[in-house]
């Protein structure tokens, strides 16, 4: 019963958020602070969920200035457990197929996201270099899942290498986020879905790599991120045992 009075809430609270924000949008399309509003909304739902939600974001991680956030992607309970990570003028990218959607797809763009197609050989190849004129031109910072999947419990995946070329090849910082496990750990018919812990990690200085050194940044980073989701998770356990 718990689980379809909660699935009720939040069909109609998102029902609610994609037509207030596509109508919000149409006064300012495309300005890339919407992301962060929006995204900040759906955050508001892990109180719903029965998550106890504990957000380690650095005060002056809104001055960072243009930056590759990059996270670890388990499910779609990502869209609520990180979502107030997101900073100012940070958006994200996305297939062109997103678009047709109905009112997700219009408030993805409308929000300023960069669409890209996927599905063409010839024209994904120009999509490091979209990332990197958006960052520059519209001084922007762009969030990726460098795992390029969810993983679905499979742990930390292997990171493709696309968000660590836009990085150097930009000049911009990379801003590790990482988030404890919640692959079957958040239940709709449980009252109380325990503890997670969003922490965002100092800036990396991509400066000191050069592009033939872009797997030795990315195995850094995956390192350094795997380190912390350890030891996330241990943390979370000791206090769901606690509390």
């Amino acid at each position: 019963m718990l689980a379809i009075i909660r699935g009720i809430i939040v069909i109609l609270f998102t029902i609610l958020i994609f037509i207030f924000g596509c109508i919000y949008c149409l006064f300012s399309p495309r300005n890339p602070r919407h992301v962060m509003t929006f995204g900040h909304a759906f955050g508001k739902l892990h109180k719903i969920l029965g998550i106890k939600l504990v957000e380690r974001i650095p005060a002056e991680a809104q001055g960072y200035g243009p930056s590759i956030y990059i996270a670890n992607h388990q499910n779609n309970y990502d869209m609520v457990t990180m979502s107030n990570a997101v900073q100012p003028r940070t958006v994200t990218v996305g297939k062109k197929s997103l678009v047709f959607i109905p009112f997700f797809g219009q408030l993805y763009w409308l929000t300023g996201n960069i669409l890209i197609d996927r599905e063409n050989r010839t024209k994904a190849h120009g999509t490091i270099s979209q990332v990197v004129n958006q960052i520059t031109k519209k001084q922007v910072s762009i969030w990726m899942f460098p795992e390029g999947t969810r993983s679905r419990g499979r742990g930390l995946l292997p990171f493709k290498t696309g968000a660590f070329h836009a990085a150097i090849a930009a000049g911009v910082s990379i801003v590790p986020v990482c988030v404890s496990s919640t692959h079957h750990k958040i239940k709709l018919n449980r009252w109380n879905n325990g503890t997670v812990i969003v922490e965002m990690l100092p800036p990396i200085d991509t400066k000191k790599y050069t592009k033939e050194q872009v797997r030795e940044l990315a195995e850094h980073c995956r390192q350094m991120m795997q380190n912390k989701i350890e030891e996330l998770d241990k943390e979370v356990e000791g206090l769901n045992k606690r509390g």
